[in-house]
Protein backbone atom coordinates (compact mmCIF):
# COMPACT_ATOMS: atom_id res chain seq x y z
CA UNK A 1 0.00 0.00 0.00
CA UNK A 2 1.37 3.40 -0.92
CA UNK A 3 2.46 5.74 2.03
CA UNK A 4 0.38 8.31 0.81
CA UNK A 5 -2.85 6.76 -0.48
CA UNK A 6 -4.80 8.65 -3.23
CA UNK A 7 -1.21 9.93 -4.04
CA UNK A 8 -1.01 7.77 -7.89
CA UNK A 9 -4.54 8.70 -8.30
CA UNK A 10 -4.80 12.72 -7.89
CA UNK A 11 -1.38 12.93 -10.59
CA UNK A 12 1.45 13.74 -7.28
CA UNK A 13 4.56 12.71 -7.12
CA UNK A 14 6.21 11.89 -3.77
CA UNK A 15 8.31 15.20 -4.03
CA UNK A 16 5.05 17.32 -4.61
CA UNK A 17 2.94 15.34 -2.51
CA UNK A 18 5.01 15.33 0.27
CA UNK A 19 5.10 19.23 0.61
CA UNK A 20 1.23 19.08 0.66
CA UNK A 21 1.41 16.69 3.53
CA UNK A 22 3.92 19.23 5.22
CA UNK A 23 1.77 21.85 5.01
CA UNK A 24 -1.48 19.91 5.97
CA UNK A 25 0.20 18.40 9.30
CA UNK A 26 1.68 22.16 10.20
CA UNK A 27 5.43 21.24 10.02
CA UNK A 28 5.72 23.79 7.58
CA UNK A 29 7.12 26.80 9.90
CA UNK A 30 8.51 30.03 7.88
CA UNK A 31 12.34 30.27 7.23
CA UNK A 32 12.89 31.39 10.39
CA UNK A 33 12.98 28.80 13.36
CA UNK A 34 11.02 28.72 16.29
CA UNK A 35 11.79 30.75 18.77
CA UNK A 36 11.53 28.10 21.27
CA UNK A 37 14.98 26.49 20.52
CA UNK A 38 17.22 26.09 23.52
CA UNK A 39 20.15 26.21 21.52
CA UNK A 40 21.68 30.12 20.96
CA UNK A 41 21.74 31.37 18.04
CA UNK A 42 24.58 30.87 15.81
CA UNK A 43 26.70 34.39 15.94
CA UNK A 44 27.06 36.25 12.70
CA UNK A 45 25.71 39.62 11.55
CA UNK A 46 22.18 40.48 12.34
CA UNK A 47 19.43 39.27 9.59
CA UNK A 48 18.27 41.76 7.46
CA UNK A 49 14.49 42.58 7.68
CA UNK A 50 12.52 41.70 4.45
CA UNK A 51 8.52 42.09 4.02
CA UNK A 52 7.01 39.44 3.96
CA UNK A 53 5.11 39.86 0.30
CA UNK A 54 4.44 37.32 -2.54
CA UNK A 55 7.43 36.26 -4.19
CA UNK A 56 7.15 36.53 -8.14
CA UNK A 57 9.48 33.47 -8.88
CA UNK A 58 8.83 29.85 -9.51
CA UNK A 59 8.82 27.21 -6.16
CA UNK A 60 10.06 23.85 -8.61
CA UNK A 61 8.09 20.86 -6.65
CA UNK A 62 10.34 18.40 -7.83
CA UNK A 63 13.41 20.04 -7.09
CA UNK A 64 16.61 17.92 -5.24
CA UNK A 65 15.46 19.45 -2.25
CA UNK A 66 11.69 18.91 -2.10
CA UNK A 67 12.49 15.37 -3.12
CA UNK A 68 15.22 15.05 -0.47
CA UNK A 69 12.13 16.61 1.94
CA UNK A 70 10.01 13.31 1.01
CA UNK A 71 12.54 10.63 1.89
CA UNK A 72 13.12 12.13 5.10
CA UNK A 73 8.97 12.04 5.61
CA UNK A 74 8.67 8.39 4.07
CA UNK A 75 11.26 7.38 6.48
CA UNK A 76 9.51 9.05 9.38
CA UNK A 77 12.07 11.88 9.77
CA UNK A 78 9.89 14.84 10.25
CA UNK A 79 12.44 16.83 11.97
CA UNK A 80 14.44 17.03 8.94
CA UNK A 81 11.74 17.30 6.65
CA UNK A 82 10.40 20.24 8.28
CA UNK A 83 14.10 21.54 7.92
CA UNK A 84 14.24 20.66 4.22
CA UNK A 85 10.93 22.41 3.93
CA UNK A 86 13.00 25.94 4.47
CA UNK A 87 14.73 25.29 1.34
CA UNK A 88 12.15 23.54 -1.04
CA UNK A 89 9.26 25.85 0.13
CA UNK A 90 11.44 28.92 -1.87
CA UNK A 91 12.11 29.38 -5.02
CA UNK A 92 15.80 28.88 -6.17
CA UNK A 93 17.06 29.14 -9.25
CA UNK A 94 17.26 26.40 -12.33
CA UNK A 95 20.62 25.94 -13.52
CA UNK A 96 20.27 25.10 -17.56
CA UNK A 97 22.21 22.02 -18.64
CA UNK A 98 24.48 21.85 -21.26
CA UNK A 99 22.97 19.20 -23.55
CA UNK A 100 18.96 20.21 -23.72
CA UNK A 101 18.97 24.20 -23.47
CA UNK A 102 15.88 25.07 -25.65
CA UNK A 103 14.00 21.69 -23.85
CA UNK A 104 15.14 22.46 -20.29
CA UNK A 105 14.33 26.19 -20.41
CA UNK A 106 10.88 25.34 -21.87
CA UNK A 107 9.67 22.93 -19.84
CA UNK A 108 11.15 25.68 -16.67
CA UNK A 109 9.09 28.67 -17.86
CA UNK A 110 6.25 26.54 -19.08
CA UNK A 111 6.08 25.55 -15.48
CA UNK A 112 6.34 28.91 -14.25
CA UNK A 113 3.86 30.49 -16.32
CA UNK A 114 1.14 27.30 -15.46
CA UNK A 115 1.86 28.69 -11.97
CA UNK A 116 1.40 32.44 -12.62
CA UNK A 117 5.12 32.78 -11.91
CA UNK A 118 8.24 33.98 -13.59
CA UNK A 119 11.47 31.15 -14.23
CA UNK A 120 14.78 32.01 -12.52
CA UNK A 121 17.35 30.75 -14.49
CA UNK A 122 20.98 30.55 -14.64
CA UNK A 123 22.56 29.93 -17.63
CA UNK A 124 26.35 28.26 -17.53
CA UNK A 125 28.13 27.26 -19.92
CA UNK A 126 30.94 29.47 -21.29
CA UNK A 127 33.97 27.51 -22.64
CA UNK A 128 36.92 26.88 -19.88
CA UNK A 129 34.35 27.36 -17.42
CA UNK A 130 35.99 27.35 -13.90
CA UNK A 131 39.32 26.88 -15.18
CA UNK A 132 39.11 23.62 -15.04
CA UNK A 133 38.32 23.61 -11.06
CA UNK A 134 35.31 21.68 -9.35
CA UNK A 135 32.88 23.15 -12.12
CA UNK A 136 34.89 22.58 -15.01
CA UNK A 137 33.23 21.84 -18.30
CA UNK A 138 31.36 24.11 -20.64
CA UNK A 139 31.31 24.39 -24.30
CA UNK A 140 33.67 23.25 -26.76
CA UNK A 141 33.97 25.67 -28.77
CA UNK A 142 32.25 29.67 -29.64
CA UNK A 143 30.45 28.30 -31.90
CA UNK A 144 28.60 25.42 -29.40
CA UNK A 145 28.62 28.17 -26.51
CA UNK A 146 26.51 30.70 -29.33
CA UNK A 147 24.27 27.95 -29.96
CA UNK A 148 23.71 26.86 -26.79
CA UNK A 149 22.76 30.28 -26.01
CA UNK A 150 20.20 30.24 -28.74
CA UNK A 151 18.76 26.83 -27.85
CA UNK A 152 18.16 28.68 -24.53
CA UNK A 153 16.68 31.76 -25.60
CA UNK A 154 13.97 29.91 -28.12
CA UNK A 155 13.33 27.96 -24.70
CA UNK A 156 12.34 31.14 -23.14
CA UNK A 157 10.23 32.26 -25.66
CA UNK A 158 7.82 35.12 -25.12
CA UNK A 159 7.32 34.17 -20.84
CA UNK A 160 8.59 35.33 -18.29
CA UNK A 161 11.94 34.88 -17.17
CA UNK A 162 15.24 35.98 -15.48
CA UNK A 163 18.81 34.89 -16.09
CA UNK A 164 22.07 35.00 -14.21
CA UNK A 165 24.23 35.47 -16.84
CA UNK A 166 28.14 32.93 -16.25
CA UNK A 167 29.09 33.14 -12.87
CA UNK A 168 32.46 33.88 -12.33
CA UNK A 169 33.27 34.38 -16.31
CA UNK A 170 34.43 37.89 -15.77
CA UNK A 171 35.74 37.48 -12.62
CA UNK A 172 38.22 34.51 -13.82
CA UNK A 173 39.06 37.02 -16.50
CA UNK A 174 39.98 40.12 -13.67
CA UNK A 175 41.75 37.78 -11.75
CA UNK A 176 43.80 36.21 -14.53
CA UNK A 177 42.30 32.59 -13.62
CA UNK A 178 41.42 32.49 -17.43
CA UNK A 179 44.36 31.93 -19.70
CA UNK A 180 44.99 35.13 -21.90
CA UNK A 181 44.21 33.96 -25.31
CA UNK A 182 40.45 33.05 -24.50
CA UNK A 183 39.41 36.07 -22.42
CA UNK A 184 39.03 38.41 -26.09
CA UNK A 185 36.79 35.73 -26.80
CA UNK A 186 34.77 35.52 -23.56
CA UNK A 187 33.81 39.10 -23.47
CA UNK A 188 32.66 38.87 -27.06
CA UNK A 189 30.83 35.69 -26.13
CA UNK A 190 29.23 37.13 -23.32
CA UNK A 191 27.91 40.09 -25.04
CA UNK A 192 26.79 37.99 -27.80
CA UNK A 193 25.24 35.89 -24.95
CA UNK A 194 23.48 39.00 -23.28
CA UNK A 195 21.90 40.78 -26.92
CA UNK A 196 20.79 37.03 -28.01
CA UNK A 197 18.80 36.95 -24.68
CA UNK A 198 17.57 40.48 -24.71
CA UNK A 199 15.70 39.63 -27.67
CA UNK A 200 13.22 37.35 -25.92
CA UNK A 201 10.40 39.73 -25.12
CA UNK A 202 9.82 39.02 -21.39
CA UNK A 203 13.74 37.87 -20.61
CA UNK A 204 15.59 40.02 -17.39
CA UNK A 205 19.28 39.57 -17.68
CA UNK A 206 21.51 39.97 -14.53
CA UNK A 207 26.03 39.74 -15.85
CA UNK A 208 27.89 37.64 -12.81
CA UNK A 209 29.60 40.53 -10.99
CA UNK A 210 31.87 38.09 -8.32
CA UNK A 211 31.26 39.56 -4.72
CA UNK A 212 32.65 41.74 -2.24
CA UNK A 213 35.66 39.42 -1.25
CA UNK A 214 36.80 38.73 -4.37
CA UNK A 215 38.14 42.29 -6.26
CA UNK A 216 37.07 46.36 -5.86
CA UNK A 217 34.10 47.14 -8.33
CA UNK A 218 36.74 49.76 -9.91
CA UNK A 219 38.41 46.60 -11.17
CA UNK A 220 34.95 45.45 -12.85
CA UNK A 221 34.49 49.05 -14.20
CA UNK A 222 36.43 47.72 -17.95
CA UNK A 223 35.93 44.42 -18.27
CA UNK A 224 31.64 44.36 -17.04
CA UNK A 225 31.41 47.23 -20.30
CA UNK A 226 33.26 44.41 -22.66
CA UNK A 227 30.94 41.80 -21.32
CA UNK A 228 27.91 43.83 -22.15
CA UNK A 229 26.51 45.47 -18.97
CA UNK A 230 25.18 48.25 -20.97
CA UNK A 231 22.59 45.75 -22.88
CA UNK A 232 21.72 43.68 -19.96
CA UNK A 233 19.28 44.76 -16.88
CA UNK A 234 21.86 45.00 -14.38
CA UNK A 235 24.82 42.72 -12.48
CA UNK A 236 24.53 39.50 -10.12
CA UNK A 237 26.60 39.72 -6.66
CA UNK A 238 27.64 37.45 -4.67
CA UNK A 239 26.42 34.27 -6.54
CA UNK A 240 27.68 30.94 -4.47
CA UNK A 241 29.52 32.72 -1.91
CA UNK A 242 28.50 34.06 1.81
CA UNK A 243 29.16 37.46 1.63
CA UNK A 244 26.87 39.43 4.01
CA UNK A 245 23.79 41.22 2.38
CA UNK A 246 25.43 44.51 4.01
CA UNK A 247 28.96 43.96 2.50
CA UNK A 248 27.17 42.86 -0.81
CA UNK A 249 25.08 45.72 -1.10
CA UNK A 250 27.79 48.09 -0.93
CA UNK A 251 29.83 46.44 -3.17
CA UNK A 252 26.90 46.38 -5.49
CA UNK A 253 25.98 50.44 -5.13
CA UNK A 254 30.02 50.89 -5.53
CA UNK A 255 29.36 48.99 -8.81
CA UNK A 256 26.44 50.56 -10.25
CA UNK A 257 27.89 54.34 -10.12
CA UNK A 258 30.90 52.42 -12.33
CA UNK A 259 28.64 51.32 -14.84
CA UNK A 260 25.21 53.89 -15.47
CA UNK A 261 23.35 52.76 -12.55
CA UNK A 262 22.87 49.60 -13.35
CA UNK A 263 20.93 47.81 -10.80
CA UNK A 264 22.13 44.75 -9.12
CA UNK A 265 20.74 41.29 -7.18
CA UNK A 266 21.41 40.17 -4.44
CA UNK A 267 22.46 35.99 -3.79
CA UNK A 268 21.46 35.49 -0.44
CA UNK A 269 20.90 31.51 -0.51
CA UNK A 270 23.37 30.94 2.09
CA UNK A 271 25.10 34.43 3.69
CA UNK A 272 22.98 33.92 6.66
CA UNK A 273 26.21 33.68 9.14
CA UNK A 274 28.34 35.56 6.53
CA UNK A 275 31.86 34.26 5.01
CA UNK A 276 34.01 31.28 6.81
CA UNK A 277 37.00 33.12 8.53
CA UNK A 278 38.67 30.04 9.58
CA UNK A 279 40.71 27.16 8.12
CA UNK A 280 42.65 27.37 4.67
CA UNK A 281 41.12 30.73 3.18
CA UNK A 282 42.03 29.59 -0.23
CA UNK A 283 38.99 27.26 1.07
CA UNK A 284 36.57 29.07 2.49
CA UNK A 285 34.45 29.08 -0.46
CA UNK A 286 33.77 25.56 -0.65
CA UNK A 287 30.99 23.77 1.66
CA UNK A 288 32.76 25.85 4.72
CA UNK A 289 30.64 24.78 7.99
CA UNK A 290 28.82 26.78 10.35
CA UNK A 291 26.68 28.62 7.27
CA UNK A 292 23.26 29.68 7.08
CA UNK A 293 20.01 30.57 4.83
CA UNK A 294 19.94 34.16 4.20
CA UNK A 295 17.23 36.51 3.98
CA UNK A 296 14.20 34.42 1.43
CA UNK A 297 13.80 35.82 -2.12
CA UNK A 298 12.27 39.05 -2.54
CA UNK A 299 11.84 41.89 -4.86
CA UNK A 300 11.10 44.00 -1.78
CA UNK A 301 14.81 44.65 -0.42
CA UNK A 302 14.06 48.48 0.37
CA UNK A 303 16.76 50.18 -1.42
CA UNK A 304 15.85 51.01 -5.45
CA UNK A 305 19.45 49.69 -6.72
CA UNK A 306 19.03 46.19 -5.15
CA UNK A 307 16.25 44.58 -7.33
CA UNK A 308 16.02 41.68 -5.61
CA UNK A 309 17.71 38.78 -3.01
CA UNK A 310 17.63 35.94 -5.28
CA UNK A 311 18.52 31.84 -3.99
CA UNK A 312 20.56 31.41 -7.28
CA UNK A 313 23.11 29.06 -6.01
CA UNK A 314 20.63 26.05 -5.10
CA UNK A 315 21.26 25.80 -1.02
CA UNK A 316 22.23 22.24 -0.33
CA UNK A 317 23.98 21.61 -3.58
CA UNK A 318 27.58 21.01 -2.83
CA UNK A 319 30.41 23.37 -3.70
CA UNK A 320 32.54 20.62 -4.82
CA UNK A 321 34.44 17.43 -3.35
CA UNK A 322 35.84 19.49 -0.42
CA UNK A 323 34.82 20.03 3.26
CA UNK A 324 33.50 16.43 3.14
CA UNK A 325 30.75 17.38 0.31
CA UNK A 326 30.13 15.39 -3.42
CA UNK A 327 31.17 16.64 -6.34
CA UNK A 328 29.84 19.86 -7.05
CA UNK A 329 26.01 20.15 -7.51
CA UNK A 330 25.27 16.78 -5.84
CA UNK A 331 22.79 17.10 -3.10
CA UNK A 332 25.03 17.29 0.19
CA UNK A 333 21.96 16.55 3.00
CA UNK A 334 24.01 17.10 5.51
CA UNK A 335 25.29 20.47 4.53
CA UNK A 336 21.58 21.34 3.60
CA UNK A 337 20.19 20.50 7.07
CA UNK A 338 22.72 22.65 8.87
CA UNK A 339 21.90 25.27 6.33
CA UNK A 340 18.50 25.28 7.29
CA UNK A 341 18.56 24.95 10.95
CA UNK A 342 21.28 27.85 11.15
CA UNK A 343 19.06 30.47 9.65
CA UNK A 344 17.26 32.73 11.76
Amino acid sequence: MSVFPGARRAGLTLPALAFAVLLAAGCTSPATPRADRSDPPAAGPAPVPVPTAPVPYWVNPEGKAARQMAAHLAAGRTAEAGLLRRIASRPVAEWVGADRPEAETRAFTEAATRAGREALLVLYDIPHRDCGRHSAGGAAAPAAYRAWVDGAARGIGARRATGVLEPDAVMHVVDGCTEEQHRGERYELLKAAVARLKRQPATTVYLDAGNAGWAAPEALRGPLQEAGIAEADGFAVNVSNFQTTAASTAYGRRLSALVGGKPFVIDTSRNGNGPYTGGDPAQNWCNPPGRALGAPPTRQTGDPLVAAYLWIKRPGESDGECGGGPRAGEWFDAYALELARDAR
